[in-house]
């Protein structure tokens, strides 16, 4: 079966306007022209649409039972072309992001704020997880990507870096170190430390940077939570580290951060996506506003 959209409208013109005439001059065609596609038609469906004489055209019975759903059937098509044509132009769409607490309190919302006045059609949605659960949601195609650190083992899963976020030890303005120019984690040895659980990314990336020491960290406590972790500092329970981004610690100015020399104290913030799976024209969009921005947010270090 070989039907055509001239075909079809051919018909519903044809049927509408009640002739061959005024089809052919809606349609800016001949009316031999609409003849031979209402013939070609008729043979592809195997039904008769019209009964013509020497001076008028009707709808058969068929030909009226098909006229209302194949008139549908073109304003659909219509709507489905005026829709991608939208989207292509960016014009309307929605994206929908996972990502870390520490980046969808801090980075986000600036990044969809920027968006928003170029692209006032698109809609952003916004999950805040961790980054076992931000994979999973990449995975089920739950959201359009994700940012999250690159600690990703996953060959399905595709990473590209936006930038680096280093970790600051975050204590209170009266602390010994408080004004020590030069840190390392041996110097925290003796101090009561605060870490994020082990559900964390930042407590695998704490972690691993003690281990390479040969001293393991033994936290005095630990927090499910960034805001928690400051709040124990606050209180005078002890020390934390956290990531430099983090709102806790933008807007933490009674207290001091102090960056600690240490190769494993920094973590790659990136874009999660399936791999080889295409984006769609507002998450390409919205995905390049935040390379743009993630240079100013972090600095230029990818």
């Amino acid at each position: 079966m070989n039907i055509t959209l001239r075909q079809l409208r051919a018909f519903v013109s044809i049927g509408n306007l009640g002739g061959f005439t005024r089809a052919a001059n809606a349609l800016h065609a001949t009316q031999p022209a609409l003849s031979a596609q209402i013939n070609q038609l008729e043979e592809s469906l195997g039904v008769r649409l019209f009964d013509r004489s020497t001076r008028s055209v009707t709808l058969t019975q068929v030909g009226r039972d098909l006229l209302p759903v194949i008139d549908k059937l073109l304003t659909d098509l219509q709507a489905v072309a005026a829709r991608a044509r939208d989207i292509s132009q960016k014009n309307t769409g929605r994206v929908t992001v996972a990502a870390l607490p520490s980046i969808s309190s801090t980075l986000l919302p600036r990044a969809i704020a920027d968006f928003h006045k170029s692209f006032p059609g698109i809609s952003i949605g916004l999950k805040d997880a961790l980054a076992e659960r931000i994979v999973d949601m990449i995975r089920s195609d739950e959201v359009d990507f994700g940012i999250s650190s690159s600690a990703i083992n996953d060959p399905q899963i595709e990473f590209t870096p936006l930038a680096t976020d280093r970790m600051v030890l975050v204590l209170p303005r009266g602390h010994k170190l408080a004004k020590s120019a030069k840190i390392s984690l041996e110097d925290l040895l003796d101090v009561p430390l605060i870490f994020m659980n082990r559900d964390s990314s930042v407590r695998r990336i704490l972690d691993d940077a003690y281990a390479s020491t040969g001293q393991p960290a033994t936290p005095s406590y630990e927090a499910a939570f960034m805001s928690t972790a400051i709040g124990m500092v606050r209180a005078g329970l002890g020390v934390t580290l956290l990531p430099s981004s983090a709102l806790e610690v933008k807007t933490a100015s009674d207290l001091v951060c102090r960056t600690i020399k240490h190769p494993k104290l920094k973590r790659k913030i990136g874009i999660l996506r399936k791999r080889r799976q295409s984006f769609s024209p507002a998450a390409a969009s919205f995905a390049a506003s935040l390379h743009a921005l993630s240079r100013d947010w972090f600095g230029s270090e990818a």
